[in-house]
């Protein structure tokens, strides 16, 4: 269960977007009609296979900012690059190539939660990545979503 007072709170996201944010998801089948309920088979579907083309990553300058894709998610032990992502902020510790979030608030709450930061790296690997970090996003992100 969740409030929509809280989730406006913690991802820096006004009540009134995480309602239609919400309606949104509802309408295309990612949530229950109640809208608490995710449907995981089809989040993990459009996840894999259509957010790339929905939210295409865009690469900036290097700049500050919080780490992501392989560069922040487990997949970091696994995958050895010179090229360090970030979503641009100034709360971020690390100076890497800026990678556009899926919204502008990611960095905020990615930084507040790291189970989130996490899930987002993933994400945005499976939106940068090459098909070897591709396929090993996808697989993580398969074990979170069956555990």
């Amino acid at each position: 269960p969740f409030r929509i007072i809280d989730l406006s709170f913690e991802l820096n996201i006004s009540p009134g977007e995480i309602t239609m944010a919400l309606e949104r998801l509802r309408l295309s089948g990612l949530l229950g009609h109640d809208k608490r309920r995710p449907n995981r088979s089809a989040i993990l579907e459009f996840l894999v296979h259509g957010l790339k083309y929905v939210f295409p990553a865009e690469l900036g300058p290097v700049q500050p900012g919080v780490e992501t894709c392989y560069s922040a998610a487990n997949l970091s032990q696994k995958i050895v690059s010179d090229t360090l992502f970030v979503w641009p902020s100034i709360e971020g510790k690390s100076r890497g190539t800026s990678v556009s979030p899926l919204y502008e608030s990611v960095a905020f709450a990615a930084l507040r939660d790291p189970k989130l930061h996490r899930l987002m790296a993933l994400i945005d690997t499976i939106r940068i990545g090459r098909v070897r970090e591709h396929v090993m996003a996808i697989e993580e992100l398969k074990k979170e979503f069956t555990s």
